[in-house]
């Protein structure tokens, strides 16, 4: 099979929003991984960048009201809470243009086989509602408007260490994606919302059992459904150093997992589009470093050269 870029999806407002110091989230960290994958080598050209969509596109997965209360600032402060952002228009525009980002990478991989997002894995938004620094929903958006397009069956592949409670909701009565989540059981949300599959990891599990439940998780599904497109969210909170994951995965297995994943994909000719999930730390050097994971996996499963140092 010939080298083939993997379409990288990119957009400077992922780190334009301004947060109160101290803020838990690490807003920073997608600028500095766009310039760590410049230092890499790889050129501004090789990005594609996504336009807002029209908020009224988002009715296929939210609700309407729902939609109008984040884009007018109407939403009450007790459900702005639950998101855990300071509402701004920086903030409606930026969610615009990540839904669209993962829509755009999800075409991408349709193209090219891999497509990159570096940003995206919202899943904690649900139908009417937004949590856990989610207001809508990426990777259900992608899904929808993949399905719309003429796909018949979509995976979505959900490996941050947070249940993906909202895509489940959402997808809770479409045989046609396929939702399914491998993360720590006791952690947030309290109260999940069932995935089509589901692995409940136990607190401190570590490299050998979390790939074990990855591989065989991922076979089953592929092998049993069969989909057109894999949509994967390769957060990084499972990390031992991540202060909201509660795993103790190494940065080997982080690599060695998106490794497996896309090889996976790759050998039974199945597109998969990545987005980058949840990773909290404060150093967002180091986050960075977690993050080029994915990247690094990505290139070293098309046969491409990857031309930073990446640490694993």
């Amino acid at each position: 099979m010939p080298a083939v870029l993997p379409g990288l999806v990119y957009h400077p407002c992922y780190s334009a929003l301004s947060l109160p110091e101290r803020h838990r989230y690490p807003i920073a960290k997608y600028q500095a991984l766009y310039q760590a994958l410049l230092a890499s080598g790889i050129t501004p050209d090789a990005f594609s960048t996504p336009q807002p969509i029209a908020a009224t596109e988002l009715n296929c997965i939210h609700n309407s009201d729902y939609i109008d209360s984040i884009c007018n600032g109407t939403i009450p402060p007790q459900a702005m809470r639950r998101i855990g952002f300071p509402w701004s228009q920086t903030l409606v525009e930026r969610s615009l243009v990540s839904v669209a980002g993962t829509r755009l990478c999800a075409e991408l991989a349709l193209q090219r086989g891999i497509g990159l997002h570096l940003s995206g894995g919202y899943h904690h938004a649900r139908h009417a509602e937004g949590a856990g620094f989610c207001v809508f929903n990426d990777l259900a958006f992608a899904a929808r408007s993949m399905l719309a397009r003429g796909l018949a069956k979509i995976l979505i592949f959900d490996l941050d260490v947070h249940q993906g409670d909202g895509t489940a909701g959402i997808f809770s009565d479409d045989p046609a994606v396929i939702t399914a989540s491998v993360h720590c059981e006791k952690n947030f949300p309290a109260r999940k919302i069932g995935s089509d599959w589901d692995i409940g990891l136990a607190k401190q599990c570590a490299d050998a059992e979390y790939l074990e439940a990855v591989h065989q998780s991922l076979e089953s599904l592929l092998n049993w459904h069969q989909p057109e497109l894999v949509l994967y969210d390769a957060g990084v909170d499972i990390h031992q150093q991540d202060e909201l994951g509660l795993l103790q995965i190494s940065t080997s297995a982080l690599y060695q997992r998106d490794l497996l994943v896309l090889n996976a994909c790759r050998s039974r000719d199945i597109p998969v589009a990545a987005v980058i999930g949840g990773g909290y730390q404060r150093d967002v050097a180091a986050l960075t470093q977690l993050h080029l994971q994915l990247f690094k996996a990505a290139f070293t499963v098309s046969g491409l050269p990857f031309g930073a140092e990446i640490k694993t």
